[in-house]
């Protein structure tokens, strides 16, 4: 070298172009309150869809949609996209949407969480401004950080998405994970590679159970998540249908949710294989002191049981178990659904969704 000259081994930090503002996160809900009907919500997606055929469905009521190609077919920005879906979801529906606006999905909904409800609210573009837009809040407000990961976090001192982003990728890939680790890092960022695009609605059938008050509770919680996961199995074997996963919902006093799902090894309507998954994806949330408003479970990917395998066991158990559920299933066919069942059991409030 020389007179001591040396070469940096800083690497640069490179910041890629911010995309534009383009996907749009909607949150449909009534406007005099409680649940939009299955078929308020198809119509609500067929309006969104009149503006873009990029229409990703979020059943229950949400839905992501990509507008950069529709922006020079209507001639107007996306933001008067959304006013205009807002309008005819109000004159058609009667519903209300929030219309998160940003670069990328995760930035949209994040958009669209930030505040009460309605309204079209969009994150800046340019650059560090999504950067600026996520650093004061809270690490669960990425999405898929969940309440687990953010516990994780907060121990760390990185109690905020700004810290989460100004940690070095080495450090949180040693706290979570090589892999989550830089999932995290790049959400961070303002970066979320996912695409959007047109996605069929699974054919499902789902449930739900509205407190009469705001229930903290994780007990009486899991007695309606076992009212529902019964009502679902039983809907499933009564139509000859199997599911291949479940997801749990959960909504909360100031008007936000939670949603979990999971996969089974193989499709069932067993009520104590939705009971088992439902408890767990429960469980895995880590809710403490939360007021919980309502819980949801949806039976997805359904097909005919009849195309099907079970693996059969060898456990006495589960025979008795599935002996037992076959007679409640008689008796119910001869006396109504109220006519056996659980003892722990809630009154249900049931939606068959086909």
């Amino acid at each position: 070298m020389n007179g001591g000259a040396h070469l940096s081994t800083v690497p640069a930090v490179y910041e890629p172009e911010p995309p534009a503002p383009t996907v749009l996160y909607v949150h449909f809900h009534p406007v005099a309150g409680g649940s939009l009907g299955e078929g308020a919500y198809d119509g609500l997606l067929a309006l969104l869809g009149d503006l873009t055929p990029l229409v990703q469905a979020l059943p229950p009521d949400a839905a992501l949609a990509e507008v950069r190609g529709a922006l020079r077919y209507f001639g107007h920005g996306p933001q008067d996209l959304a006013a205009l879906l807002r309008v005819r979801a109000l004159a058609r529906y009667g519903a209300d949407c929030t219309v998160g606006i940003g670069g990328n999905p995760m930035l949209a909904r994040v958009a669209a969480q930030d505040g009460p409800a309605g309204g079209v609210r969009t994150v800046p573009a340019g650059p560090g401004a999504a950067a600026a837009f996520l650093a004061r809040r809270p690490a669960a407000a990425l999405y898929g950080v969940g309440p687990a990961t953010a516990r994780t976090l907060c121990a760390y001192g990185l109690d905020s998405v700004g810290r989460i982003a100004a940690a070095p990728l080495p450090v949180l890939q040693r706290i979570l994970g090589a892999a989550a680790g830089r999932r995290v890092h790049e959400l961070a960022h303002g970066i979320d590679p996912t695409p959007v695009g047109p996605a069929a609605r699974a054919r499902s059938m789902g449930a739900e159970h509205r407190f009469a008050a705001d229930e903290l509770d994780p007990e009486y919680r899991r007695r309606a998540l076992l009212t529902l996961a019964d009502g679902l199995g039983a809907g499933l074997r009564e139509s000859g249908r199997v599911a291949h996963g479940l997801r749990l919902t959960v909504r909360y006093a100031d008007g936000s949710s939670t949603t979990r799902a999971r996969t089974f090894a193989e499709p069932t309507a067993h009520t104590p294989e939705l009971t088992a998954a439902a408890y767990a994806l429960h469980a895995a949330l880590g809710l403490q002191r939360a007021r919980v408003r309502a819980v949801a479970l949806r039976a997805e990917g359904l097909t005919d049981a009849g195309h099907a395998a079970h693996q059969l066991t060898f456990d006495p158990a589960d025979e008795k178990a599935r002996r037992v559920e076959e007679a409640v299933d008689r008796v119910r066919e001869l006396f109504g659904p109220g006519a056996a069942g659980p003892a722990a059991t809630l009154d249900r409030t049931w939606t068959d969704v086909a």
